[in-house]
């Protein structure tokens, strides 16, 4: 059984009445809070004043009134100080002679939340013993009595000022756990060190920054603490016991995490440098983010800068090729000629692949990020990479870890590791070789992905250009734009490129893509009806046999009106529809009307480009799969419906 507020109120209330002292507390507006019977009983004061509420000058200038503080010229003057002096409160301890001949002691000690409490103790009888013995003692000397007076004085000052030391010492303990609490709760990892670099402070949350690392870490260095870490970060620290504020970015190695690295000096005005203070955070995250960011806008620039180009290169070139097929069709060339204008038509053809690969490096793209098994990704890749390596070379896929589905760009990951394949088998020509595809986890922050070949590795010029544009070591079979197309699609995602030569010997090129799970699945995955439009027969039947593969029932329709007419079947639960169908209608046109009769699980696939104004319209209200898609992306498309 729990006590009501009321009860609560009145057993306090018996409590402080049971006491032999005078109390009172008031608030820091000067408000009566608190007080106890003694403290009416002691100054004579009428209720209405030790009701909560009262004011603590109209309660002064009743006792100011009354003679409490005996005669007084000024009684106004005499209640403007007295209540000046509790706007300013401050701890305080003091004996006083009442008007009425008795003696008390005052002792006053501030609240943490504002305003003040003050206890009251009629020290009448100490004060009759004290004269007494003064009286009576004709042995002692005065000095001596007026020793014991002020010993005995000073004791009942010394048992306040005790007093107000336990209550501060309350305050500071609850001030010091509150401050523990919030820096526990900060996520980052804050710590002190001294100019020994030894921590004296830390919010237990260095493993958190820094997996692998210890909590408990008071009393340690930092060199124990962070072994080779403390090798980058050593300078910095000799920095801040310098004087020197300072923030750092830095790669944790063992985890991949991009950690800040916040270091000041514990310094006070001109005095001496104490220690550092530190805060360490995960800016892993942020990082992928600048970088995407970075991208794009490099993406935005590059295409308001070649657009322009590309257009009036491309007029150029018709011109050229219009030309130059003039000339071909003349007869009776010589021969020579006719191979000159053969191969500036050529030429020419060859700069419009050019110009469409520069267009979709710089041109619009915008991420695809849907679950993917990786597995069965790196199993599609196998397959269509291995007819074009000669018997010579062998590839190998392995990964090393057992990965949940993971948001990537899938048609954007395998582009980049086909490419990088096709380049090592490039670079390994007619030899016998192998290539290596592995894939791993990076501490549940990176999803790296590595090629590397047995061949004759990187150039040093290469390794320092080959992710620029246009740089080849091909000649003219190649056009300079792989590496920068793998480049430009990793980093859209946020991830990084690097390449190396192996020790054993070889090239290697490593993809590090931010290791973001897929959501769980909270759709309803049980089977149901499902309304599939399109408009063509094959591609309707294959579509219809996948959703069966998934245990799903299906109606068909081939256009938008004959689907108009089943969307009042009792326990349809999907559709699925192609954006362009025939008639007046489109995909597009239903999946509208279905939203307006409070269906939500609706899907659109097509075969148009992205760029499609259509599409780019479709996208923008339902969910859109792209044509050809693989049963396990029809899966995990539709179980990403809302």
């Amino acid at each position: 059984m729990t006590l009501t507020e009321e009860t609560r109120i009145k057993l306090m209330g018996a409590g402080l009445n049971m006491i032999q002292q005078a109390l009172s507390i008031f608030d820091r507006d000067l408000r009566l809070s608190v007080s106890n019977r003694r403290y009416q009983e002691m100054f004579e004061l009428p209720d209405h004043l030790v009701q909560p509420g009262a004011g603590f000058e109209e309660t002064i200038r009743h006792m100011v009134s009354r003679g409490e503080y005996g005669q007084v010229d000024d009684a106004a003057e005499a209640v403007r100080v007295r209540v000046e002096a509790a706007r300013a409160f401050v701890p305080h301890y003091m004996e006083r002679e009442r008007a009425n001949g008795r003696w008390i002691s005052v002792e006053g000690a501030p609240l943490p939340q504002g305003g003040w409490i003050t206890v009251y103790t009629d020290i009448t009888e100490v004060k009759l013993q004290e004269r007494l013995l003064q009286a009576h003692s004709e042995e002692l000397s005065g000095e001596l009595l007026a020793h014991t007076k002020r010993l005995a004085q000073t004791n009942r000052a010394l048992a306040a000022s005790n007093a107000a030391l336990e209550q501060a010492k309350r305050e500071l303990t609850e001030m010091e756990a509150r401050t523990r609490l919030t820096a526990e709760m900060m996520p980052a990892h804050i710590a002190h060190l001294d100019r020994n670099l030894r921590y004296t402070f830390s919010n237990r949350r260095l493993s958190s920054v820094f997996p692998g690392l210890p909590q408990n870490i008071v009393g340690l260095t930092v060199q124990d603490v962070m072994g080779t870490v403390y090798d980058k970060i050593s300078q910095w620290l000799d920095l801040t016991l310098q004087g020197e504020n300072s923030v750092h970015e830095f790669t944790h190695d063992a985890s991949g995490r991009r950690i800040r690295l916040a270091l000041t000096p514990d310094q006070l005005d001109d005095g001496p440098i104490n220690g550092i203070y530190v805060m360490s955070m995960d800016v892993t995250e942020e990082t992928q983010a600048r970088a995407t960011l970075a991208q794009t806008r490099k993406r935005e620039l590059a295409a308001q800068l070649s657009s322009g180009l590309a257009h009036d290169f491309g007029n150029l070139l018709t011109i050229i090729l219009g030309l130059q097929g003039q000339l071909a069709r003349r007869a009776n060339l010589p021969p020579e000629i006719a191979q000159i204008a053969q191969s500036t038509i050529a030429a020419a053809r060859r700069g419009g692949v050019l110009l469409e690969r520069i267009a979709s490096i710089s041109g619009h793209r915008e991420m695809h990020l849907k679950p993917t098994d990786l597995a069965a990704l790196l199993e599609d890749l196998q397959i269509m990479a291995r007819p074009a390596l000669p018997a010579s070379i062998c590839l190998h896929v392995t990964q090393r870890d057992d990965l949940p589905l993971l948001m990537l760009d899938q048609g954007a990951l395998q582009d980049s590791l086909l490419n990088l394949i096709l380049n090592a088998r490039d670079a390994l020509g007619t030899q016998r070789g192998e290539i290596t595809l592995s894939a791993r986890r990076v501490s549940d922050t990176w999803l790296e992905l590595r090629v590397a070949d047995t061949g004759v590795g990187f150039s040093a010029t290469a390794l320092e250009k080959a992710l620029d544009p246009f740089f080849t070591t091909k000649g003219s079979e190649g056009s300079g734009l792989g590496l920068a197309m793998v480049y430009d699609q990793i980093t859209l995602s946020g991830g990084t490129v690097r390449l190396a030569n192996r020790a054993t010997g070889g090239a290697e090129v490593t993809l590090r893509l931010p290791f973001k799970r897929a959501a769980p699945n909270t759709a309803n995955s049980a089977p149901e009806l499902v309304l599939l439009v399109e408009d063509t027969d094959s591609i309707r039947e294959n579509v219809r046999e996948m959703l069966r593969d998934l245990g799903h029932n299906v109606i068909e329709a081939a256009s938008h009106d004959e689907a108009m007419g089943l969307l009042d079947l009792p326990g349809l639960g999907l559709v699925l529809s192609d954006i362009n169908l025939v008639g007046a209608g489109s995909g597009l046109d239903l999946l509208r009307a279905c939203r307006a009769q409070g269906m939500t699980r609706l899907h659109l696939m097509t075969a148009l480009p992205q760029g499609d104004a259509l599409h780019r319209e479709a996208a923008g209200e339902f969910p859109v799969l792209a044509k050809p898609f693989t049963l396990p992306e029809l899966r995990a498309a539709l179980e990403t419906i809302e």
